[in-house]
């Protein structure tokens, strides 16, 4: 008797960049062991497709994921029977998005299966089981992301520097914001501006007619690397530092 084909698309993902440059990754793990899941499937008509989705550096917490965007748009394309990937938090960990993707697969007839996790998603159980897992996976990171911002917000009340735009007058290093002296003295002049004129088109009127330009970079990122590239010292620029 001749068994169905059944087109198998492997999902990977991994939240941060970190660890990706290396000859194996993260992603060739969850990879390799999908494949070696579809191979042992093979008497059921398994196989893999040659096309990969692998998502390095993204979040779970969105849907705006470039492999996973070409993966939907094979699944429309009834390219693909089964969705297979390593954990189901890879897939995704937010409740809302799975049950747009549990939609999605419903109407095209498309299963998914977690290597690490035994799952029926045709059942009500199993569809309980896994919106119970997405639950954790989903407070897991609501929590991380609340870790993450008490850290920046203790950070920046001890006085560190967390990246961003640095403030005109200052430059960025280990951390710290420095008195930049040239720009210190633009800032002066355009105090006495703000003084002496109080339309906001007269008080950058003497930045305009000015040719004062930034000697650095006017974003840089916490490790000090430039961000923007420096440039013409323009009125929007200036009115932007004035509104902060």
């Amino acid at each position: 008797m001749r068994t169905n084909v059944i087109r198998c698309a492997i999902y990977t993902r991994k939240s941060t960049e970190e660890g990706l440059e290396q000859n194996f990754n993260s992603l060739d793990a969850q990879r390799e062991a999908c494949a070696a899941y579809i191979a042992s499937q093979r008497h059921e008509g398994w196989t893999a497709l040659t096309d990969t989705y692998d998502d390095g550096g993204i979040s779970g917490g969105t849907m705006n994921r470039p492999a996973l965007q070409r993966l939907f748009a094979d699944i429309k394309a009834g390219k693909v029977n089964t969705i297979v990937v390593y954990k189901i938090d890879r897939l995704t960990r937010s409740l809302a998005d799975f049950a747009k993707m549990v939609e999605l697969f419903d109407i095209h007839n498309v299963t998914f299966v977690s290597v690490t996790q035994q799952f029926n998603t045709t059942s009500s159980m199993g569809r309980l089981t896994l919106n119970v897992l997405l639950s954790f996976a989903q407070f897991e990171r609501e929590v991380t992301a609340e870790r993450i911002r008490d850290k920046v917000a203790a950070s920046k009340a001890k006085g560190m520097w967390m990246g961003g735009t640095v403030p005109l007058g200052y430059t960025a290093k280990d951390r710290q914001l420095h008195i930049h002296p040239t720009e210190a003295e633009l800032i002066r002049h355009i105090s006495g501006s703000l003084l002496r004129r109080s339309d906001e088109g007269c008080r950058l009127r003497p930045v305009r007619k000015g040719s004062h330009r930034l000697e650095r970079c006017r974003t840089v990122s916490v490790s000090g690397r430039p961000t923007i590239s420096q440039g013409q010292l323009n009125a929007r620029l200036v009115a932007d530092c004035i509104s902060t």
